[in-house]
């Protein structure tokens, strides 16, 4: 009985076996079949092709080199399968993998579909304007062309930005921070509705967002305002109350935000590639940046450090240069950012009140007052004068005074109101002026803004890199005095000590204009053009770290600067790691110009430079 049972089993394991082997003969032929149906459905069933691509390699893997030697047709030496191969079979394998590559490379790089039509719309628009623009700098046209074909162009450039959002709102956001002066007044005026006013997503949107993010998100959260505080090209903020009383507010990341800034990058690097080489290095470095600044888990840490390190510093807290939200993290996920809120107007908005001011002291309106400065400032550059406002001790006087009148204004309100209270019986009373009515120390501002992120920077080795005023809010201390109030840590890069000391004695150098030092610590950080010319390397040095006056770029703007500087040396490669230490200069540069408070980064960090040499910080 027993070698009935095991010549049963014999059988049966003889017939699993053929059953197995005719099944495999028949999922080969199948394979077959799919692979000739997709190659003539290839343009619309490009899955059908990936899945059949991994089935034909595993199909033809054994035979590839016999089936290049054999060109037309050969069999399988495996007697088993008895199938046939074709000469097309890895041939159309390779053309299947290669498509899916291409495929993939598509999705990534270009956002898919989708990104290919972004693409097309920026170029569409793009390459004629460059091009215009071209026209008019060969033919030299006069002042007035130019000014309608930036006001043409501008409003053309804002109208596809709000279309397309994305990276393409960073850069209007750039144009209205007028980074480095890079950028003409009409250009500024116009895109400067983006600081803040990227258009919202609806708050049902937003919610779902924050319910997938945080399952229990009821649990956590006692409310949240529907109405957007903010919002810009990768996500949107709203005020909320934790269920333990305290008052945060809630940043949230769109869910395709990473994947069309990625491609926005690479389709401006492409037309960077062609129209302006000089600038695809500081592209790149931008782009490896938004590995962090879609990652609101590393934004509440690098919050929280450099948080730390200001506060460790003496540079933020009450009573300090400024504040920085509190994270918290336990509340934080990849999307969802929560924080402390910091209660306090955007810093653009408090300028434009600080000009009604200025305007209203002077008797006049604010356009008549704005067009009075520009004036004042293009006749000091036609006689060759620098245009620069009060320094911080003179407004200090004007805010002094401006403070004695209020509290006059205030005494003098408050006793009428007790003479109305007393003999009037509750009659209308005066109101009460606070310190917000004062103007402000626009020295005192760049200066603090300046100290800070050079502290960051070379103290510290961690700073932002995206310091643009968007992300400056101007808050009140318990006094009613002014106080920075600093947000957006999405692109905090980090440098090792080695790179902050050798970055220091490049400050040391420039503000010393010791030209040999600075050309072989420029090199020494990886710069490197096709001459080597000493003087060009000096002036990349000085433009992109430290000065960007008419002294360096001898009253050229300063694109056609760096053009210049291209022509006669081109550049192979910059500093990579200090891309984004020259984007924070120029940024903080940008921010004094406009406040015609014009400085010198080298001679502002010197000190702290010096001190970190010196301590070997």
């Amino acid at each position: 009985m027993t070698t009935s049972i095991s010549r049963q089993i014999i059988s049966c394991g003889r017939t699993a076996a053929l059953w197995s082997q005719n099944q495999q003969v028949n999922r080969r032929k199948l394979i077959d079949g799919g692979l000739c149906r997709a190659r003539h459905r290839h343009f619309g069933r490009s899955k059908l092709i990936v899945e059949n691509a991994a089935k034909s390699l595993t199909a033809s893997s054994g035979l590839w080199s016999s089936s290049l030697t054999r060109p037309f047709s050969t069999k399988s030496s495996s007697s088993s399968s008895g199938m046939e191969i074709k000469w097309w079979h890895p041939v159309l394998g390779g053309l299947v993998i290669t498509t899916a590559g291409a495929l993939k490379w598509f999705h990534d790089h270009l956002g898919g579909m989708e990104g290919l039509q972004r693409s097309v719309s920026f170029y569409s628009k793009a390459i004629p304007k460059y091009i215009l623009y071209r026209y008019h700098m060969w033919a030299g046209s006069p002042d007035e062309v130019w000014d309608e074909l930036d006001k043409e162009t501008s409003k053309v450039a804002l109208e596809k930005i709000l279309e397309l959002e994305g990276f393409y709102y960073k850069a209007g956001q750039m144009c209205a921070s007028n980074l480095g002066d890079a950028f003409p007044e009409i250009w500024r005026d116009t895109m400067s509705v983006l600081q803040d006013q990227v258009p919202p997503q609806p708050f049902d949107t937003v919610k779902q967002i924050m319910q997938s993010e945080i399952p229990d998100l009821d649990q956590k959260f006692l409310s949240i305002e529907e109405k957007p505080i903010g919002s810009a090209s990768i996500g949107q903020v709203h005020r909320a109350v934790l269920r333990d009383g305290r008052k945060v507010v809630v940043k949230v990341c769109y869910p395709n935000a990473e994947r069309l800034l990625r491609g926005d990058v690479r389709t401006i690097k492409a037309f960077a590639s062609l129209a302006q080489p000089v600038h695809v290095p500081a592209l790149a470095e931008i782009e490896k940046q938004f590995q962090t600044e879609f990652d609101y888990q590393q934004e509440a840490q690098n919050m929280a450090t450099v948080r730390k390190n200001l506060t460790k510093a003496g540079l933020c807290g009450p009573g300090k240069l400024c504040q920085i939200p509190e994270p918290y993290p336990e509340h934080c996920t990849k999307r969802v950012l929560v924080m402390e809120e910091l209660f306090g107007d955007k810093l653009e908005v408090a300028l434009k009140r600080d000009v009604q001011f200025h305007a209203q002291r002077a008797n006049q309106s604010v356009e008549e007052f704005l067009l009075a400065q520009k004036e004042d400032a293009e006749q000091k550059i036609r006689k060759g004068e620098k245009v620069q406002g009060p320094s911080a001790k003179e407004f200090d006087l004007l805010i002094s005074m401006e403070d004695g009148k209020r509290k006059m204004k205030n005494a003098w309100n408050r006793l009428y109101n007790i003479v109305t209270a007393t003999w009037l019986r509750g009659g209308p009373g005066l109101s009460y002026e606070d310190k917000t009515v004062l103007p402000l120390n626009h020295a005192k501002l760049v200066d603090d803004l300046i100290s800070i992120h050079g502290h960051e920077v070379l103290v510290d080795g961690f700073f932002n890199g995206d310091c643009h005023p968007g992300n400056v809010l101007l808050c009140r201390e318990a006094n009613g005095s002014p106080q920075l109030g600093l947000i957006d840590y999405g692109q905090v890069k980090s440098l090792t000590k080695e790179q902050r000391h050798l970055f220091a004695k490049l400050i040391i150098a420039l503000d010393e204009n010791n030209n040999d030092e600075i050309c072989g610590l420029i090199q020494e950080a990886g710069y490197k053009s096709k001459k080597m010319d000493p003087e060009v390397m000096v002036l990349y040095a000085k433009a992109a770290f430290d000065d960007d006056s008419r002294a360096i770029t001898g009253g050229l703007h300063i694109q056609l600067f760096m053009e210049k500087i291209q022509e006669t040396d081109p550049i192979i490669s910059l500093p990579t790691m200090f891309v984004m230490v020259s984007r924070c200069s120029l940024l903080l540069r940008g921010l004094a110009h406009a406040l015609k408070q014009s400085r010198t980064i080298a001679h502002a960090w010197r000190p702290i430079a010096e001190r970190v040499l010196k301590e070997d910080i």
